[in-house]
């Protein structure tokens, strides 16, 4: 899901060693997203192997989470599900939007302009059966837990930290938060230096943690005032929100009016869905207790096979299996060390 209430949470900077020992419930399409959308060529195309497939989704999970294994960061991957039905126009408007920059991504290709070819490729990432199934191999031969969810996969992340089998949620988006998420961590991703619009400097970014409580807190609202705000300025079932309704008119309207708010603004004349149905959506989205976060050691000889296939060299595939065997290592010392 997507909504625009990600700019009203404050948060703060942390290290990834403050993650170390804990288990995070990762939202793996949006993960999967951003490796898709960041780890491409310098015209924009993403890395293939010598059979056209792509990769890119491959190289940052194996690369970027093998690295804060060695860490002591505990993962659990979890997957979408069934969309909610209302979210049918969204997807529709999504794939109408990738149609249109493929368009043009193909005229900056006509004109060799890389700029623009690499501006637009990134926009028509999406998500094939064959990358998911792909994804959850990989996940299991590194020996990570992957969770099927029954519906929006931050709602189950969210339901996970809430039952405290996980610490936070992993995501780009904020939407766990109105699943009652405690805590969700971002940047964990796109950790690193970033380019700065406009510059020619970097920023370095560190993973972010954002905490419900103390949010809500300083907003001065209650979950269902967050939900009802989230609906009025926007989510994936009634993009772009209320035309003039930004998140401080949001927040001001929902703290006066509550649920007559939707009566103030006129709703329907904005949408044709009702925006209880909206409400009801978000605040009942379908989880499940049947799942089981097994951490194992990573099936080595399995993973050199598996990247193997996919063209990555003998030396990155013997770097990736060293990282493995440390993590191993590392475990059982730990292990024997709370023995004794």
């Amino acid at each position: 899901m997507g909504s625009k209430i990600a700019d009203l949470f404050q948060g703060k900077d942390i290290k990834i060693e403050d993650l170390s020992g804990k288990v995070l419930a990762v939202d793996a399409f949006n993960t999967m997203y951003m490796f898709l959308t960041t780890i491409r060529g310098p015209d924009g195309s993403p890395l293939m192997d010598s059979q056209g497939k792509i990769t890119s989704h491959i190289q940052g999970i194996v690369g970027r989470f093998s690295n804060y294994m060695q860490k002591g960061l505990k993962f659990a991957f979890v997957f979408d599900g069934e969309s909610p039905k209302l979210k049918t126009e969204e997807s529709r408007r999504r794939k109408e939007l990738k149609d249109k920059a493929k368009k043009l991504y193909q005229e900056a290709k006509d004109k060799e302009d890389l700029e623009n070819m690499k501006k637009y490729a990134s926009r028509t990432v999406f998500l094939t059966s064959e990358m998911i199934i792909e994804t959850k191999e990989l996940l299991r031969l590194m020996g990570i837990p992957v969770i099927q969810a029954p519906s929006e996969g931050e709602a189950q992340a969210a339901h996970m930290v809430v039952k405290g089998d996980a610490w936070a949620v992993v995501s780009q988006d904020a939407d766990s938060l109105l699943n009652k998420a405690p805590r969700l961590i971002k940047n964990l991703s796109i950790t690193g230096k970033r380019k700065l619009p406009g510059n020619l400097g970097y920023k370095t970014l560190d993973p972010q943690l954002i905490e419900l409580e103390p949010n809500l807190k300083e907003l001065e609202l209650d979950m269902d005032e967050l939900v009802m705000l989230a609906v009025l300025i926007g989510t994936d079932y009634n993009y772009g929100g209320v035309k003039g309704i930004g998140p401080k008119k949001g927040i001001k309207l929902v703290k006066q009016k509550k649920e007559k708010s939707f009566e103030e603004i006129e709703w329907e004349k904005h949408f044709d869905v009702n925006w209880k149905d909206i409400y009801d959506t978000i605040c009942n989205m379908p989880v499940t207790d049947d799942y089981t976060l097994e951490f194992k050691p990573a099936d080595l000889e399995g993973l050199k096979e598996f990247l193997a296939k996919r063209d990555f060299s003998e030396n990155r595939i013997d770097s990736i299996i060293t990282k493995f065997k440390e993590i191993e290592k590392n475990s059982q010392q730990k292990g024997l060390g709370d023995f004794f």
